[in-house]
């Protein structure tokens, strides 16, 4: 019995002896957390994958000296050797990216983490090293290198015009909303004209970016037309990050930026923080006078437990921005003009009219043009994910946003029918009727003779936002079917009141204001000639099922997705008062009238509702080469702002626009060379395409025209990246369309015309190099000639934007600390090609005298430095 024991207790002791638990983490060359890398020991096989802090712990009976081998797509595997003897190990890694193949993980639009090499649809993925590259100021200078894009960089930080290949100019993410951690950052487009930038900006906090192009994005995004921009923010780690990051930059810019990210607690704790934001200040990018300045901070709590995760984030901004129209150009060369004092002009927007102010039936209205673009307010969101199993598991967000915003901005002329965009004294008299009085500057002296007047507007706009938006998603694992069922619903409440003042100027770069006895006060000329007020509730409610198979050599995705639309319109009713605050329809040429609400309100429910189906297939030819298609029907629920009320104040009919889409290429990555090759095509039928154009029966005034449209288009599209010596990369993208609109219900003579504001050619050059210590990047973006509207009436040429970004990383402390030295140069060759003509001309512009069109931002340049520890 005794010998029993003892052999007993033998075999036990060898047993624990020989049970050894190895934990460890696995991040990249930036110390960032790399999860779901293999962790494995190489004679065995027995091991496990790390989690989203990078994180993984096994044990193994296996002893003495064995190699442990870590591997992940996307990323060069990495071997150590360890001695297992019982006792604990603990077990490091530093891997890094292999950036040769499309072999990048894609966490957007799928159930999933795959690589792009395995996704049956186009997919352009910037990583956080990538991101701090790039000029982050606004979306336009981000998105421009993403391949079937277009962006028109004319209006400075915010309301960037985006526009994707194949379809119509909507402009501000209408047909690709902005994503943060798969949530929309507007879940309803069309409750006003404020696009989803405003309400947010890119920070350093950013872990990666990815854009899913084409219709099978709409199974997964909020109104996702033609794709998703995703941004997925940093979360914290047992491994600590800080940066620190300051900038300063041409126009007096100064820029502040910080990250922290870390573990709450002890080394045992599993709870994780990340916290980002930055303060900014600048004259800029183009000097009005009137200064941009503002902050935003997001942070994230994650709580990991034994099969759930919770994450707690949140966002504060309190940011004011300028925004930037077309004005007056030199006819036919479209360059910038000269000024009645011999300056180049640069910009007509002015903080002249900063002080504007005027009575009203409520009282004095002061003009906030001052603030541009000012949003202040945040959002609350938190993640619930928890497995069932490890083929079980839901993921559910909800998220609450209030936000007080305003959109602030100088349009780009006068509006009154006949007048021309810059005009002499006579001129102006004449174009309004009046035989008297004297022009003199704001200060009492007069003007000169020959000075060229320019009367413009500013447009003030309130816009408050209030949104609840949830979404939950059941993903079931079941063989080579990996099933997800989910629900998606929004609420969301926005204000509109718009309140259009016209002033008179010089012609002069920043001008000052100028009087007209008898017919202006202070400057301002019509007062309030335009006033709009609206508030509008949408709600949503939207089911999903998709489907991703995974075979030897095939996987296919298939989804379909229901979605009901409703809201609740009002409208003010106006009428014409005068400064005693009484109704009145006649007056000195507006200095003693002004349009008003009345405190009455036309108001209309309407709802809708359609489905989207998408059916993708890829095919591995093998290990380097895949070929897949797409093919989709989906719906674009149209802007609530736009519903029209007829005589009998009844709302016009609202149905989803649709659209059927389809791509098929091939996908090639082995070695130094990566690219792809794809054909696509596009084809939108009841589009509701919305104008803001001048009022013709109410100078200075603006009225919505909707247009019933129907498009079509086609095009190739490749991408590549080539790595033809260590370290320096040639990358680029080429994107060739054909597209044409196929109904115009207002205009049956523009079928058969190109697509407003949509060039055939799209192309990106970039040459990259990134070894050592030293890092640049050389970008060439270049969009084809298109024209201003839909009549097809003004051209203008294609034109390229250079950028620059060369940066020198010193190792100060230990490896893990750096500090980087960077320089940026947007627009280095200081191009002036021309975005637009004028929105608000319509089909109308002409190219005389003076075009009206909106030139690039010039060149800027910064200087920034990036502690990393």
């Amino acid at each position: 019995m005794k010998n029993f024991i003892r052999l007993l207790l033998l075999v036990i002791s060898t047993f624990a002896y020989s049970q050894t638990t190895v934990k460890g983490t696995v991040t990249d060359e930036k110390n960032n957390p790399v999860p779901q890398a293999s962790v494995v020991i190489q004679s065995s096989g027995v091991g496990t994958t790390s989690d989203e802090n990078g994180q993984y712990v096994f044990t193994t009976d296996a002893t003495g000296n064995q190699k442990i081998k870590v591997s992940l797509v996307g990323y060069k595997d990495q071997t150590k050797t360890v001695k297992l003897e019982g006792s604990e190990v603990s077990l490091d890694f530093s891997i890094n990216e292999n950036v040769s193949s499309l072999d990048e993980i894609v966490l957007t639009g799928t159930s999933v983490k795959r690589s792009q090499k395995e996704t049956p649809v186009s997919v352009v993925s910037f990583t956080a090293k990538e991101l701090t590259k790039l000029n982050t100021s606004s979306q336009a200078n981000i998105l421009r290198s993403v391949p079937g894009i277009t962006t028109e960089n004319g209006g400075g930080e915010v309301a960037s015009n985006v526009f994707v290949r194949g379809l119509p100019s909507g402009g501000q993410f209408q047909f690709n909303p902005i994503q943060i951690d798969g949530m929309p950052v507007l879940s309803t487009f069309g409750l006003n004209s404020s696009a989803h930038d405003v309400y947010f900006r890119t920070d350093i906090g950013m872990k990666s970016l990815e854009f899913i192009r084409g219709g099978s994005s709409v199974l997964y995004g909020a109104g996702s037309v033609a794709g998703i921009i995703n941004y997925t923010s940093v979360t914290g780690s047992a491994t600590p990050k800080n940066i620190l990051k300051t900038e300063v930059g041409t126009n007096s810019r100064y820029k502040a930026d910080f990250l922290s990210s870390g573990q709450l607690g002890g080394k045992d704790s599993n709870l994780f923080y990340a916290l980002t934001g930055f303060y900014r200040y600048d004259e800029g990018p183009i000097k009005t006078g009137l200064p941009t300045e503002g902050y935003q901070i997001r942070g994230n709590i994650k709580k990991v437990m034994d099969k759930s995760t919770i994450t707690f984030s949140g966002q504060m901004i309190d940011d004011k921005v300028q925004f930037f129209l077309p004005y007056p150009l030199v006819g036919g060369s479209r360059t910038r003009p000269v000024g009645n004092d011999g300056q180049t002009i640069n910009t007509l927007q002015t903080a002249a009219v900063s002080d504007i102010s005027y009575a009203t039936p409520n009282g004095i209205f002061t003009s906030n043009i001052a603030d541009g673009v000012a949003t202040k307010g945040g959002y609350f969101m938190t993640n619930f994910v928890h497995d069932f199993s490890d083929n079980l598991k839901i993921d559910a967000t909800v998220r609450k946003s209030n936000y007080k915003h305003q959109f602030n901005f100088f349009t780009d002329g006068s509006g009154v029918a006949g007048a021309k965009a810059v005009e002499t004294q006579a001129q102006y008299k004449a174009a309004r009727g009046i035989t008297t009085g004297n022009f003199t500057t704001i200060n009492g002296a007069a003007l000169a003779a020959n000075a060229l007047l320019y009367e413009n507007r500013i447009v003030d706009r309130v816009r408050p936002l209030d949104e609840l938006v949830a979404e939950i998603k059941i993903t079931n694992k079941m063989g080579v079917h990996t099933v997800t069922a989910g629900s998606f619903m929004s609420r969301s409440s926005a204000g509109d009141l718009n309140i259009t003042t016209s002033y008179l100027s010089e012609y002069n770069n920043r001008p000052g204001l100028v009087n007209l006895s008898g017919y202006t006060v202070n400057g301002v000329t019509n007062t309030a000639t335009g006033y709009s007020n609206k508030n509008i509730t949408s709600n949503k409610l939207a089911f999903f099922l998709t489907d991703q198979i995974k075979l030897d050599k095939w996987n296919f995705d298939i989804g379909f997705r229901h979605e009901t639309a409703s809201g609740t319109i009002e409208n003010e009713k106006t009428k014409e008062y005068n400064l005693a605050g009484t109704p009145t329809a006649t007056g000195i040429a507006g200095i003693d009238k002004v349009i008003w609400g009345t405190g009455a309100y036309q108001r209309a429910n309407v709802s809708t509702n359609d489905y989207a189906v998408s059916l993708a297939a890829l095919y591995k030819v093998s290990s380097s080469l895949s070929a897949y298609a797409n093919f989709s029907k989906g719906y674009f629920f149209p802007e609530l702002r736009s519903v029209k009320f007829d005589g009998l104040g009844n709302p016009n009919t609202y149905s989803p626009e649709k659209i059927i889409q389809a791509e098929a290429g091939i996908k090639y990555g082995q070695g130094k060379l990566s690219g792809t090759v794809a054909l696509y095509s596009a084809n939108l039928s009841d589009r509701r395409n919305v104008q803001f154009i001048n009022d013709p029966n109410n100078a200075g005034a603006f009225i919505e025209k909707v247009d019933l449209q129907d498009t079509k288009s086609y095009g190739v599209e490749t991408t590549w990246n080539y790595r033809f010596i260590d370290g320096f990369a040639f990358n680029g993208t080429f994107t060739y369309q054909k597209h044409e609109l196929t109904k115009s219900e207002n205009n049956p003579t523009f079928v058969g015309n190109k697509l407003a504001r949509q060039p055939n050619l799209m192309t990106k050059l970039g040459l990259a190099y990134d070894k050592s210590k030293i890092d640049a990047n050389l970008d060439f973006n270049y969009a084809g000639d298109k024209f201003t509207n839909d009549a097809n009436t003004i051209e203008l040429q294609g034109f390229g934007i250079v950028d620059l970004s060369v940066g020198y990383t010193f190792t100060v402390g230990s490896e893990k600390e750096s500090l980087r030295i960077g320089v940026q140069g947007f627009n280095l060759l200081n191009s002036e090609g021309i975005t637009e003509g004028s929105p608000r001309l319509g089909d109308n512009q002409t190219d005389e005298q003076f075009f009206v069109g909106r030139p690039i931002i010039p060149r800027t340049g910064v200087m920034n430095l990036t502690l990393t520890f």
